[in-house]
């Protein structure tokens, strides 16, 4: 590595981890740089926790590299610690604690704690302080979650999940402090199933399928892999058999019906092209309705990488 380059916040290589006969991660390489957002994406099942949950030292691993902060999380757990924040999915409060003691309790443990009371505040929960865990909202405990992994001044915070459940205007405000974070220069490593969160947020994205990395770049690289690509959407009537419209269509063209209504037409648009999708819905006696024309979002790449099909 040159000097000029910084070490890496996070250091995966070769990682794998099993439960049994399954392979949770399978091979897996990331990277994540000092002042960095990353988005670590994938479909339920994919491995995500679980390498968020070996890189915070909750996990061991059976195989690869991984150095956090540059130490080894299994072995220095101790020193890395003080340096993270985690606000892992679930929670993980006592039930009967009160917000303003659990998030007292955190900041205790660190050396330099960010005033709780000023947290409480930024993070709407003023009302709630002293309302028990388990009287909380799911919103509500979201955010305490992620104001005890916060409190401590981390250099690295691992976000997962960090706005589910929330309204929103809580969304909008965990992706403010999530921007003051690198603003400040600190690392985050997030998991969200929101894809518009993470091109919002994200830095550098993975997206990884079976334990295994199947994609990697900005949101801009990897949504722009083919820049002559682009994409007309559009409702109509549901079940069109879109065969004509297809023979009209040039070669590169494609056209599905995504949702019962929804249709979606990939390849080089241009105003030939728009002129042949409503001249066919005319003859179909059909109005095509949000019609749109736009290169293709995170989430149409994500679902191209790891299918469309729940798990």
């Amino acid at each position: 590595m040159s000097a000029s380059t910084p070490d890496p916040a996070v250091d995966v290589s070769g990682l794998v981890r099993r439960f049994g006969s399954t392979v949770a991660v399978d091979g897996l390489d990331l990277r994540l740089l000092p002042g960095q957002v990353l988005a670590l994406l994938g479909p339920n099942g994919a491995g995500k926790t679980t390498t968020i949950e070996i890189c915070e030292g909750f996990l061991g691993r059976d195989a690869g590299s991984v150095r956090v902060l540059g130490l080894d999380p299994t072995t220095d757990g101790e020193r890395l610690r003080p340096r993270i924040g985690v606000m892992p999915q679930g929670g993980g409060a006592y039930p009967g604690v009160r917000a303003e003691e659990m998030l007292a309790l955190v900041a205790a443990c660190a050396a330099n704690p960010i005033d709780p009371a000023w947290l409480i505040e930024v993070l709407g929960l003023s009302a709630a302080r002293r309302t028990p865990y388990k009287r909380l909202s799911g919103g509500q405990q979201q955010r305490l979650s992620l104001a005890c992994a916060l409190v401590g001044r981390p250099e690295l915070v691992f976000l997962d999940e960090p706005t589910a459940g929330l309204d929103p205007q809580a969304r909008r405000l965990v992706w403010e402090l999530v921007s003051a974070l690198r603003a400040d220069g600190v690392s985050v490593l997030l998991t969200t199933h929101a894809m518009e969160e993470a091109e919002e947020l994200a830095d550098h994205v993975v997206i990884i399928d079976r334990g295994r990395v199947v994609a990697e770049g900005s949101p801009r690289q990897l949504t722009a892999e083919q820049p002559e690509a682009a994409q007309l959407r559009f409702r109509a009537q549901p079940g069109l058999d879109t065969s004509q419209l297809c023979a009209a269509l040039p070669d590169d063209c494609s056209i599905v019906e995504l949702t019962p209504g929804a249709y979606l037409l990939t390849g080089k648009v241009d105003p030939q092209v728009v002129s042949a999708v409503t001249a066919w819905c005319a003859q179909q006696g059909v109005l095509a309705e949000e019609l749109h024309v736009g290169r293709r979002s995170l989430e149409d790449v994500f679902l191209e990488l790891t299918g469309r099909e729940l798990r």
